[in-house]
């Protein structure tokens, strides 16, 4: 048992790209991964524990666990006290927990109801990220300290503050930038606007000096992409991620309605949210999530077709200079803070009221969970799931 143990804390020390070059990321197959599955369009293959090196018994303490941690988030009780005047849709109501884990890509347990279609919060922040991704990968942005102001001309760059904003920096949520999106002000000031999540006046620093987690700044960000596209960002997603990995066609990337309606290209187009503050953003159900979350787990690669390159994943995981522990949207354990039990490896797409898509590159897993109680509860479900893999 203690040479286990040993053996698995060397693994957990791993820092990230050392990590990642371990899993594969530099082209060279890790020792121990099978072949990658890839589920068609439509279906998934289920594998018993023992079939993908795991116990069945821990894994369904796993399971309970998370059965028995439910989120007490309510729509209604909760999204304008806790955030603010609203702006977009909000469901009267939300599925129980649920989730997926998969091993090797094939689904290993299942709970609750993984086809319920629910807001994922600010998991769509990764999916936010993705897009940036396929503008990188197409040649649309060159680089990511370029300046968005080189970019797109409508106005929101033109401050000298602003113009100095790269790509980075709204990536790594350290833009700063100053101004009013869809009626809510960057500086998070009013409480009926913001709710309990509303900040008193603070100086603004120059971008790429100091992070904030900032959903206006986000909404830039999605706007000034999909002016970048030509194109909405639901649109673009659907093409070049979406589609390639089989996702059902239930899923929607919303906005504000006629709040967020911009032109472009002569069309008119609803600019999506970073997550559901204010209503709209990303719903979706936990299936379609494990897909997306299977692609990152093989280092942006479908079946052979490279979706996001292995440059922009390195890029995205690698932490900020001022951020806790935050990549391109998304967030990460470098430090073993997020979630102690996992590797300093994984990385994940993290929503309000217990929404996650948490990937180990390790161990070959990816866990959806909707619905819990985060923080502790959190990184028990990781520690139960880790336990389960036979030899860990």
């Amino acid at each position: 048992m203690k040479a286990n143990r040993s053996r698995r804390a060397k693994v957990l020390a791993l820092p990230l790209l050392a990590a990642w070059c371990a899993a594969g990321l530099t082209g060279q197959s890790a020792p121990s991964k099978r072949p990658a599955y890839f589920p068609p369009a439509g279906a998934w293959e289920h594998k018993a524990p023992a079939e993908v090196g795991m116990d069945a018994v821990k894994l369904k303490e796993a399971v309970e666990w998370a059965q028995s941690h439910e989120s007490k988030w309510d729509f209604e009780k909760d999204q304008v006290r806790v955030f603010g005047k609203v702006l977009g849709d909000i469901p009267a109501r939300r599925a129980h927990t649920n989730g997926i884990i998969l091993r090797h890509g094939y689904i290993v347990a299942e709970f609750g109801d993984t086809k319920a279609i629910d807001p994922a919060y600010s998991a769509a922040k990764s999916f936010l990220s993705t897009t940036a991704a396929v503008a990188f990968d197409k040649g649309l942005i060159r680089g990511a300290n370029d300046r968005v102001g080189d970019y797109v001309h409508d106005g929101g760059y033109v401050s000298p503050h602003n113009a100095r904003i790269t790509w980075k920096n709204h990536l790594q949520q350290e833009s700063e930038w100053e101004g009013e999106m869809w009626g809510k002000n960057a500086n998070f000031l009013g409480a009926e606007e913001f709710g309990a999540g509303k900040r008193e006046p603070r100086k603004i620093h120059d971008p790429g000096t100091y992070y904030e987690y900032n959903d206006v700044r986000i909404n830039r960000l999605a706007l000034s992409l999909a002016r970048v596209f030509g194109k909405g960002l639901p649109e673009v997603l659907k093409e070049s991620i979406m589609g390639p990995i089989g996702a059902s066609p239930d899923w929607r990337w919303k906005g504000y309605g006629a709040k967020s309606a911009v032109e472009i290209n002569g069309r008119r187009v609803e600019s999506v949210s970073g997550g559901t503050r204010w209503g709209g953003g990303l719903w979706i159900h936990s299936q379609d999530l494990a897909r997306f979350g299977l692609l990152f787990l093989n280092k942006g690669n479908w079946k052979g077709r490279q979706l996001v390159s292995h440059k922009w994943i390195r890029e995205a995981t690698t932490p900020s200079a001022h951020g806790p522990d935050y990549g391109y949207l998304w967030w990460l354990n470098t430090k073993r803070k997020q979630w102690p039990s996992g590797p300093a490896s994984s990385f994940a797409a993290v929503g309000n009221g217990g929404n996650i898509v948490w990937i180990d590159p390790v161990h070959d897993i990816v866990l959806v969970w909707r619905w819990h109680e985060g923080g502790k509860a959190m990184d028990g479900m990781v520690q139960r799931i880790l336990a389960a893999v036979v030899g860990s």
